[in-house]
């Protein structure tokens, strides 16, 4: 698609968060699938907001397929935080919203870690 991908990493409440803008596609998917992989290898449970990403194919539903084994084989978990509604439906297309969480907000993502008492490490 040609459109530039930024992806910034950070902690919130103790709990590392991934910030996507931009499109998600054969393109940018290995760059986000590194970056998701390297902090799924860690064993904490990993929030990936992608509430600014206008386009996600299937090599970006593949990279986030990849990071959620990954953090699940590290005993950790992947959780996705978005409000768009094209996003939103292709997670439940596919079925990814039975393997990754997906919560509307950043604040409900964390709320439901909290609440399930996953903790941060």
């Amino acid at each position: 698609m040609g459109e530039a991908l930024t992806i910034e990493a950070r902690y919130e409440r103790g709990y590392p968060v991934v910030t996507v803008a931009g499109e998600i596609d054969i393109a940018t998917a290995a760059r986000l699938r590194e970056r998701l992989s390297e902090l799924a290898a860690g064993g904490r449970p990993l929030v990936a907001d992608l509430d600014q990403v206008r386009f996600i194919d299937s090599a970006g539903l593949a990279a986030l397929v990849g990071a959620a084994n990954r953090a699940a084989a590290h005993g950790g978990s992947l959780h996705v935080a978005c409000a768009r509604p094209q996003i939103r439906q292709l997670f439940r297309l596919t079925g990814l919203d039975r393997q990754v969480p997906l919560a509307r907000t950043m604040d409900e993502a964390l709320e439901a870690l909290v609440a399930a008492r996953i903790t941060p490490r």
